[in-house]
């Protein structure tokens, strides 16, 4: 009995250590400003180990939160936590030139957040963004906002922020053990 408290002991121990052993997180803040008073302003972390790499997916986040605006009033929110299996979701960073993949050569769809090339799929009461060979555009209740359309070539920059105050459905949380069997 006693050699399987200190195993599990032992594994608890060697778990929390890997969690206070992790790398720190790289954050940064965006704003995007389309056309016809629309506006997104949003946040993004991940790993500082891939500020090396050449681009950082959206698999590589781990917080992400975007709302948007149109003068100055809130249109729609969306976050990581918000994710599921139905949500297109493709997000592509540059980290060497601290700014969003835009519509080019090798960047055909390089950003989809909530929201397909369509326009149509950020669902009822829903908020999407989306750079595609179209423009770059939101989508707001299930519907494409012509109104807010920009080129899609257009820059899209983002400025590191490491003080970034994330909401709690911004973040991925960490895998959970669900029950751990320790003796009494």
């Amino acid at each position: 009995m006693r050699g399987q408290w200190r195993i599990a002991v032992a594994v608890l121990a060697a778990g929390l250590a890997g969690t206070m052993a992790q790398a720190e997180d790289a954050a940064f803040r965006f704003v995007w400003e389309g056309a016809n008073g629309y506006e997104m302003r949003g946040a993004m972390s991940f790993d500082a180990a891939l500020l090396g790499q050449e681009q950082v997916r959206a698999r590589d986040l781990t917080c992400f939160e975007m709302q948007g605006r149109r003068d100055g009033a809130p249109v729609g929110r969306w976050a990581l936590g918000m994710l599921d299996e139905e949500t297109t979701w493709r997000l592509t960073f540059l980290p060497q030139s601290t700014s969003f993949a835009v519509f080019g050569p090798g960047h055909l769809m390089p950003q989809a957040w909530n929201m397909d090339g369509a326009g149509t799929d950020c669902g009822e009461g829903g908020f999407g963004f989306n750079i595609g060979n179209a423009a770059q555009d939101l989508c707001i209740d299930g519907r494409l906002v012509l109104a807010s359309q920009v080129p899609p070539d257009r820059p899209f920059p983002a400025v590191r922020d490491d003080d970034v105050d994330f909401s709690a459905d911004a973040c991925m949380g960490p895998m959970l053990m669900s029950r751990l069997d320790l003796p009494r």
